[in-house]
């Protein structure tokens, strides 16, 4: 399976993104989180384009092969990503797609969705925060602070511990090379991560979130906006096996895939049992 790699200018901006499959298929947007950029989906991408799927992996704006501009540019809050997000959405045509969304900035991702409800088809959460009982851990949470997180973050051996530090498994050194050459190649990366930490401004993103889930918490077969699935790594390191289990009881009209021996990466560490749920959620008919 080809993938390809491309550019497009959006909102005054260039945006990095891997494609497989035919432009003539059903759209889905894979969205990573942090410290990550596109290569996390490198499994998912031929899985899901050879199910007749054009699949898009983009780096967000300031990660991987995407623009990285100046905080005078760009202000890396939620709402910044949120409106980076629907630019690059209408430089693709992207009428109506489905979404994945993983890790803590895949919030900016439902929030988009839960704005944007009728160009979502369906949307899938991998390990990313979904109740305002979600706080930033301590390995991310350090990378925005004064000092400190200007120095670590211009480390990039950060993103490997970032990365490991979710969950129980190693990833490969020839993977974490890749998720660490950005951070490698130019400090732009390493300040646009620090940047992106300390304005997440989790709370008040988990209020809306909330709130905007509230038709899935209907019984019965009521209409929601569009179709809702969560994928979780149990061994979840940052954000917990409860956190998901609760979602899931509260929210009946969500489908739930657990991941059991996985942990906040699930990508990295089951990428098969990711993919199959991938598979059964945004590539089956309904």
């Amino acid at each position: 399976m080809l993938i390809r790699e491309s550019t497009v200018r959006a909102g005054g901006r260039q945006w990095f993104y891997r494609s497989a499959g035919s432009e003539s298929g059903p759209p889905v947007l894979l969205l990573h989180g942090l410290p990550s950029h596109s290569h996390g989906w490198r499994e998912a991408v031929p899985v899901l384009a050879e199910r007749g799927l054009w699949v898009i992996a983009a780096d967000w704006v300031g990660f991987g092969g995407s623009d990285k501009p100046d905080k005078s540019a760009f202000n890396y809050t939620p709402d910044a990503f949120i409106a980076a997000l629907a630019a690059f959405v209408d430089a693709l045509a992207l009428e109506r797609f489905s979404l994945v969304v993983q890790g803590f900035l895949g919030s900016a991702g439902i929030q988009y969705a839960l704005r944007e409800p009728r160009r979502i088809a369906r949307l899938a959460v991998i390990n990313a925060p979904i109740a305002t009982s979600a706080k930033l851990p301590w390995n991310l949470r350090q990378l925005g602070l004064p000092l400190v997180g200007e120095m670590l973050t211009q480390n990039p051996l950060s993103v490997d511990q970032t990365l490991e530090g979710g969950g129980y498994t190693v990833i490969s050194n020839g993977d974490l090379g890749a998720f660490r050459r950005p951070y490698s190649e130019s400090g732009d990366a390493g300040r646009a991560l620090m940047l992106t930490v300390r304005n997440l401004d989790l709370p008040r993103a988990m209020a809306e979130i909330e709130a905007g889930l509230t038709p899935w918490r209907q019984n019965g077969p009521v209409p929601t906006p569009f179709a809702l699935a969560l994928i979780w790594g149990l061994r979840d390191r940052y954000l917990g096996e409860a956190m998901a289990k609760s979602f899931v009881a509260a929210h009946p009209q969500v489908e739930f895939f657990p991941v059991a021996q996985a942990g906040h990466y699930p990508l990295e560490q089951d990428p098969a049992a990711v993919n199959q749920a991938l598979v059964r959620f945004v590539a089956q008919p309904r």
